[in-house]
């Protein structure tokens, strides 16, 4: 099921005024995809995941589930939930705790007046793709917390549905059990190859998880690609600084012209604009930028062919088998990831940054 979205709005009204949630997004998700809505608390991608379910109406715009429109406050057209073969799964796992297991799968279709033998074969099919078939006896005060969740997800597959809505699913879960369902949750979409749209604020989810990320901030979408797209090529600073743990380190930077050359300033280190970059500075018109660079792009260590910075190191991460290095330098600190602790606290030290893996962002950029 593929589904389109025009020109999204939400707003709510309070004592203070109107509240805009949800601010022009325009998306559509392909048949099938993991699609991620990624964004810090407050963003509006719960928003998006309840007006995508209809448990909230769209204040303009439209969305449609294929060729069908479901929601479109223009042409008065407003299609319920219970009509829109969607199935969600919520932070809180919701199981009714005075049914056993088989019960809470089996209540959508119970309720859907589904044949007892058709109930007993679905419940049965989808508890052995979750591995909860021993489970079915049991009450959901006896799960664990990674039981109780392949519970609710299974409820919501039984009946299969035609798009799945996962709205932070594992955050109450511990770090090992979130990266082991992680891997189930993926390769349970892959088999079923149901449409899911699947809301986080972690990086992480959103990177091992997506076909494709929507990044929200404010209630507008920020940019929209594959993980590897957002990573690498970030079209903003938020964008930059959002995806990547460490973060992406920006640098003020400042343009000038010498000897027909383009230049880049950083305090006093002077390095040559990538050719790939100039197009945009000059058609952009801009001076003043900021430099975007990864951590693991940056090195201890002065090098001839590079350009360096000097920094005084205020803290050494230890990250196992990695070590992110915070340096100080005149506009603030810089980061460095390394495979070895090579400096320790108080150090002065030389810092390469690699040319090839610069990026170049307008400071002015404020999400709109």
């Amino acid at each position: 099921m593929k589904l389109i979205l025009e020109n999204c709005s939400k707003r709510f009204a309070t004592l203070r005024g109107f509240v805009h949630a949800v601010r022009d997004i325009g998306l559509e998700i392909e048949d099938s995809e993991f699609f991620i809505l990624l964004g810090p608390s407050g963003c509006g991608k719960s928003t998006l995941l309840n007006l995508l379910a209809g448990l909230e109406g769209l204040t303009g715009g439209e969305i449609r589930f294929g060729e069908r429109t479901v929601d479109a406050p223009g042409k008065r057209i407003f299609v319920p939930v219970r009509r829109r073969n969607v199935a969600m799964v919520f932070q809180s796992y919701a199981l009714y705790p005075h049914l056993n297991v088989y019960r809470n799968i089996a209540f959508p279709l119970e309720v859907a007046k589904v044949r007892t033998g058709e109930i007993r074969k679905a419940v049965g099919n989808i508890a052995g793709m979750l591995e909860i078939q021993e489970l079915l006896d049991r009450k959901p005060a006896e799960l664990s917390g990674g039981q109780r969740q392949r519970v609710a997800i299974a409820r919501a597959l039984v009946r299969r549905p035609e798009v799945l809505l996962l709205d932070e699913p594992l955050s109450n879960l511990d770090v090992q059990l979130r990266a082991s369902m992680r891997a189930e949750l993926k390769r349970l979409q892959r088999e079923l190859k149901v449409t899911t749209v699947y809301v986080t604020h972690d990086q992480t989810e959103a990177m091992t998880l997506g076909d494709r990320i929507a990044l929200l901030k404010e209630g507008a979408v920020v940019q929209v690609g594959t993980p590897e797209e957002l990573y690498r090529r970030p079209k903003n600073p938020f964008a930059a600084t959002f995806l990547g743990s460490p973060p992406m380190n920006l640098i003020p930077a400042e343009v000038v012209e010498e000897t027909e050359r383009l230049l880049l300033l950083l305090g006093e280190t002077r390095m040559e604009l990538p050719e790939r970059e100039k197009n945009w500075v000059k058609g952009s018109g801009k001076r003043e930028l900021l430099l975007g660079i990864r951590p693991e792009h940056t090195y201890l260590g002065g090098n001839a062919d590079k350009p360096t910075i000097s920094g005084t190191v205020e803290m050494v991460e230890s990250l196992g088998r990695e070590h992110v290095i915070h340096v100080r330098v005149p506009w603030g600190r810089l980061l460095v990831l390394s495979g070895e602790r090579k400096a320790n606290n108080g150090d002065r030290v030389t810092i390469s940054l690699d040319p090839e893996h610069i990026l170049l962002f307008d400071p002015a950029w404020n999400g709109r």
